[in-house]
């Protein structure tokens, strides 16, 4: 599958865990797992919590697909 969310990278620029965000979202932490290596994506309602949580504006959760 290819990259669709910038999660992981956000969680490692901030120095977060993965286990924070799944204990934070109330989700098992192989689900966020699956999200930081784009095996699965969470669903936008999920995402805006994720950007909300993180403080950050939603678009910098997803890889820029426009090829230029």
């Amino acid at each position: 599958m290819a990259e669709l969310n910038r999660i992981k990278a956000v969680l490692a620029e901030r120095g977060i865990m993965s286990k924070w965000l799944a204990k934070t979202l109330q989700k098992d932490p192989a689900t966020v797992s699956k999200w930081c290596t784009n095996r699965a994506q969470p669903d936008l309602y999920t995402l805006a919590r994720i950007a909300e949580i993180l403080n950050i504006d939603i678009h910098e959760l997803i890889c820029h697909t426009k090829q230029e």
